[in-house]
């Protein structure tokens, strides 16, 4: 008898990993380079999915970038190509309601910002704090407005949102900064001023008007 239960338990366990072989074999086929995904995404080719994904990050088909979030490597001349930013955000947020800043964007807009920063601030509806996805960080700033797209318009809103932050001299800064609000669309400035500006910078702009 017990070595009838024996046979039946090895018929079973076979059985098992033939089915988690090949469930591990249909989701290797749902995974593009290049792509990122989420656990709960990947629940839907694999009942046992936490095994697989140790597999598949142990044999390098993945990339753990954080928890609950992967990367499937895309081979470049260079080596593994790192994951689109906006698609590692979107999967992160599950949103693509957002817009990526840095500092360093400041210096497109000619009012004397020449620093190098490592800042990447993530404008957003849903998250707040410093994460890191795979190597790269993030800081989510949850906002009740964000805008589309990154505008001059509102690189100096943003700009003097953080003005404290930045390393330039502040005095020149300011003038260079009330010099350029000359330049750019006043009705659409006006707007971001309002929606997405602090109260600081509001009154800064409100005296700039005056």
């Amino acid at each position: 008898m017990h070595e009838k239960l024996l046979k039946i338990h090895a018929k079973l366990m076979i059985s098992y990993n033939f089915v988690g072989m090949k469930q591990l074999e249909v989701l290797k086929k749902h995974l593009k380079q290049g792509e990122v995904y989420r656990r709960a995404e990947l629940k839907e080719w694999s009942t046992a999915v936490d095994r697989h994904l140790q597999q598949l990050v142990k044999d390098g088909t993945l990339e753990k970038l954080s928890g609950g979030l992967y990367y499937v490597p895309k081979p470049s001349v260079f080596g593994k190509a790192p994951a689109d930013e906006r698609e590692l955000i979107s999967a992160f947020l599950k949103d693509d309601r957002f817009v990526v800043v840095s500092p360093n964007d400041y210096n497109a807009l000619g009012v004397g910002t020449t620093q190098l920063y490592n800042t990447r601030r993530v404008y957003n509806y849903k998250r707040h704090g410093y994460f890191k996805l795979g190597n790269r960080n993030f800081h989510f700033v949850r906002k009740p407005y964000v805008p589309n797209k990154l505008t001059k318009e509102f690189l100096l809103v943003d700009l003097a949102n953080n003005l404290k932050h930045l390393a330039e001299d502040q005095p020149e800064l300011l003038e260079n900064v009330k010099r350029r609000v000359k330049e750019l669309d006043p009705k659409r400035l006006k707007q971001l001023v309002n929606d997405f500006g602090t109260v600081g910078t509001k009154h800064m702009f409100s005296s700039l008007s005056a």
